[in-house]
């Protein structure tokens, strides 16, 4: 494989981006830091498929993005790899307002072909190539220049060894007839919804203090706001505010601006500066929340009471055996919240449909609906339904 030296110039880039434009698929990394800014700074990105591979450099003076851009947001026919990508395509969205197109991520295909819940791409290296990956420039200030022969090494390698990976794990996804499954999950991916900076959203992330219409106006309002705050400012939202506090406030909002200084989470400094002033402008202008913007009550079927209780846990059992059976992870068929709803009688279900209802949901059902048991056979813990069990046992009895 060609590694290149940093690109820090668009001639480079241009030509680097029109021979990948060729490729079938190309494996994509970034290296940012965000723990001080609102904004993820991108400091470095690194791109390359099996021939070819290189890092480019965003902060190199003169430097234009724009042949980058086209290639992962425009050009279809090229398949976008990523390891854990959900932070490398936030960034890519907050540059150009698009996502990366058609794409993949490793971490979610190891799902469908291992137990593998969240597999780390060092594990993915090792477990895959035998290689052990130096974690020590990983923690480095990727914003400071110049960069280190170690850091761009590093950096590189990230996409070297995804591009050496992804076929393979391609070829077992195939091999096992489960490409399909993931179909769901790599369009949720690469939804830019879930990358857009909607202020008058941001309420949602927030865990809601009830359902009373007044409080959360108010915490729409206060989220909206502290928002703003962070952008304005490029500063993580949490610097202005935490969650607790805000929906705190939401709840019990204080009737002037010198009782902020007995919030919790706020300092004493809150009850006569500026940025005080400005929450109490948002509290007074607060409206209930609309009707129509109340957010859906979560969908419940008789209360699980102990005895449906137990029925969950057996789901669980279930869900474990199910998923060392057929080797996937547990976390792509199924969650414990659904199966808690199951269990109390909801049958509107992502677990009763398509391939998860085929290799799971029709099993967990026939568990609550009483038709399939647990059984040990040869010390193993095994699943059989209750009309064979009966049946052995008549057999049994019969032959005795």
């Amino acid at each position: 494989m060609k590694i290149h030296e940093l690109i820090t110039e668009i001639e480079p880039l241009a030509e680097l981006c029109e021979r990948l434009a060729q490729s079938e698929f190309v494996c994509v990394d970034t290296e940012f830091m965000r723990e001080n800014t609102y904004w993820p700074e991108l400091c470095l990105v690194q791109i390359g498929n099996e021939e070819e591979a290189a890092a480019i450099d965003p902060l190199a003076d003169g430097i234009d993005l724009k042949p980058l851009w086209d290639l992962l947001c425009d050009n279809e026919d090229v398949l976008k790899v990523f390891h854990a990508g959900g932070q490398d395509v936030e960034i890519v969205y907050n540059f150009t307002g698009k996502t990366p197109h058609p794409i993949f991520d490793t971490q979610i295909a190891m799902m469908a072909i291992s137990q593998s819940e969240q597999i780390g791409y060092a594990n993915l290296v090792e477990s895959w190539l035998g290689l052990t990956i130096d974690k020590g420039a990983r923690f480095t200030d990727w914003s400071r220049r110049p960069l280190t022969e170690r850091q761009i090494e590093y950096a590189i390698g990230d996409v070297t060894h995804l591009a050496d990976i992804f076929p393979r794990i391609l070829k077992k996804l195939i091999k096992t007839g489960r490409g399909a499954w993931l179909d769901a999950e790599m369009d949720k991916l690469a939804d830019p919804d879930n990358y857009a900076n909607d202020a008058g959203s941001a309420w949602q992330r927030i865990r809601s203090p009830g359902r009373n219409p007044a409080v959360l106006g108010r915490l729409k309002a206060l989220a909206a706001w502290r928002e703003s705050e962070a952008q304005h400012k490029n500063i993580p939202r949490g610097r202005i505010m935490r969650d607790e506090t805000l929906a705190d406030i939401a709840s019990h909002p204080p009737k002037k601006q010198a009782d902020l200084a007995k919030v919790r989470g706020l300092s004493n400094a809150w009850k006569d500066n500026d940025i005080g002033k400005r929450l109490m402008k948002v509290l007074d202008k607060a409206e209930p929340l609309p009707k129509g913007e109340m957010p859906e009550k979560p969908q419940r079927g008789a209360p699980l009471g102990k005895e449906g209780a137990l029925v969950a846990d057996l789901l669980k059992l279930l869900l474990k055996i199910r998923a060392r059976e057929i080797d996937v992870a547990a976390r792509l068929l199924t969650k414990a919240d659904e199966m808690e709803a199951l269990a109390a009688g909801v049958r509107d279900l992502k677990i009763l449909e398509g391939w998860r209802y085929d290799v799971f949901g029709k099993d967990a059902l026939e568990l609550v609906e009483g038709r399939l048991a647990f059984a040990v056979k040869d010390g193993r813990l095994l699943m059989t339904h209750v009309d064979d069990l009966h049946a052995g046992m008549v057999q049994a009895q019969a032959a005795e």
